[in-house]
């Protein structure tokens, strides 16, 4: 991803120990302890999906 923007949950404060998402066409996460390590890159459409299941739906509106 050439232009990441990295950012994480307004709910972490200031602990360094959570999840950095880098969103676009394609979305990026990784661990904010671990940069290192790499990141796990998923299609936009699939992010979206993931964070709408875990509101509580089961398919996001169209």
């Amino acid at each position: 991803m050439p232009t990441e923007r990295w950012h994480k949950s307004s709910y972490s404060g200031a602990s360094s120990s959570c999840v950095e998402v880098s969103e676009g066409l394609r979305t990026a996460v990784r661990d904010s302890r671990y940069r290192h390590l790499g990141h796990l890159d998923f299609p936009a459409d699939e992010w979206a999906r993931f964070l709408y299941s875990l509101k509580g739906g089961f398919t996001p509106p169209a």
